[in-house]
C-alpha cells in the first residue's frame, strides 16, 4: 500500500474521499512546531551526555520558528498537485520540484538570527555560508537531496537543511488536497516530498492502538504505516523490538531481519511530550546498540548528516 494525494477539485461527487478511520496522511501543523521542538531539545539536554549538541540544535529550531513567521510563503500549488497526481508522484518531490529562491531567503534569515547565538566553529560555518554564492548554495542543497553527503562538510548540512525544511513545510501546509491509500511501492518515503522519515510516532488514541505514523525529516508531514511491518521493505516476519530501559520504554527500535534495518518508534501514550526530531536525536545510545547488533538506520535526522 502507498499513499497518493488527490486534488480536491479533481474529485467527482461520486468519487469523494470518505473520512477514513485512520487518516493516511497528516499535513504539517506549523503553529509553534519549531518552538515546541526547541523546548523539547532544551529539556532533553539537561541529563544527556550530548547536552551541548542538543542545545545547539535547539537554537536552530528556535531560529526556524522565527524565520517561518518573518517570511511567510505565498504559493498556489493547484497545477503542481494535478501534474503530480497524473503521474503518481509526490507533489513536492525533492528530486524534480524546481526550487524557488525563497529557501535561500530563509537561509540568510536563519544565519542572521543564529550568528549572535554562535561562537567558535559554528560561527565560522555561518559566516562561510553567508559568503557563499547562490549557485554554491543550490549545489549544497542538491547534494543533500541526492544523499551525496561527501560533497559538503557535515557542519554546514544542518543549516542548509533547516532552511530547506521550513520551505518544504510551508509548501506542504499549502497543499489543497486529500490523501488516499492505494496499492503501490516506496511507502518508506514521504508521499508529499519523497524524503526520508526521521522516526515513527505511535499516536495517542482512545479507540485504536495502532496509529503508527512516519514523520518526514523535511516537510514535517506524517504518513500512516501499519504496525508490525517493516517500514523499509514491508516484510512482516523476523521483526523485533529493542529498548534500552524496559518493555515500558517510550522509545524502541523496530528491526527487520530481512533487510537489516531499523527505525525508532516513539510512543506518545507513554510520554506525551515526545517530539520526533528531538527525541530521536537524544536517544543515540539506542542507535549505537542497534549498530552493535548489525542493523543500519533506515531514517535520517536533520541534525545528524554523514560526511566529512
Amino acid at each position: 500500500m502507498s499513499i497518493r494525494i488527490i486534488p480536491l477539485d479533481a474529485l467527482e461527487k461520486s468519487d469523494k474521499i470518505t473520512e477514513e478511520t485512520i487518516p493516511p496522511l497528516l499535513f504539517p501543523r506549523l503553529k509553534n512546531l519549531y518552538s515546541r521542538r526547541a523546548a523539547r531539545l532544551r529539556q532533553l539536554a539537561d541529563k544527556n551526555p550530548l547536552g551541548d549538541y542538543l542545545r545547539f540544535a535547539a537554537k536552530i529550531a528556535q531560529a526556524q520558528e522565527i524565520v517561518l513567521y518573518d517570511h511567510p510563503l505565498h504559493i498556489d500549488l493547484h497545477s503542481r498537485l494535478k501534474q503530480a497526481a497524473s503521474i503518481g508522484k509526490p507533489p513536492l518531490d525533492i528530486h524534480s520540484l524546481p526550487r524557488g529562491d525563497h529557501w535561500q531567503r530563509l537561509l540568510h534569515s536563519l544565519i542572521a538570527e543564529l550568528k549572535p547565538e554562535m561562537t567558535g566553529q559554528a560561527l565560522a560555518v555561518l559566516e562561510n555560508l553567508e559568503k557563499s554564492s547562490a549557485s554554491e548554495l543550490e549545489s549544497m542543497a542538491d547534494a543533500l537531496f541526492a544523499q551525496e553527503f561527501a560533497r559538503l562538510n557535515s557542519d554546514k548540512a544542518p543549516f542548509i537543511w533547516a532552511a530547506l525544511s521550513v520551505y518544504w513545510a510551508q509548501m506542504a501546509a499549502h497543499i489543497p488536497g486529500k490523501a488516499r491509500a492505494t496499492f503501490g511501492e516506496h511507502r518508506q518515503f514521504c508521499p508529499v516530498c519523497a524524503s526520508m522519515p526521521v522516526a515513527s510516532v505511535v499516536h495517542m488514541a482512545t479507540q485504536r492502538e495502532d496509529l503508527r505514523y512516519l514523520h518526514c525529516n523535511l516537510c514535517e508531514s506524517e504518513w500512516y504505516v501499519e504496525p508490525a511491518k517493516c517500514t523499509n521493505c514491508e516484510q512482516t516476519i523476523d521483526m523485533h523490538y529493542w529498548a534500552l530501559e524496559s518493555e515500558k520504554s517510550a522509545i524502541k527500535a523496530e528491526s527487520c531481519g530481512d533487510c537489516g534495518t531499523y527505525l525508532k518508534m516513539l510512543y506518545q501514550e507513554k510520554d506525551p511530550a515526545l517530539e520526533p526530531v528531538a527525541d530521536d536525536l537524544a536517544s543515540l545510545v539506542l542507535d549505537a546498540r542497534m549498530e552493535q547488533e548489525g542493523f543500519a538506520r533506515s531514517s535520517l535526522n536533520p541534525f545528524l548528516f554523514p560526511g566529512e
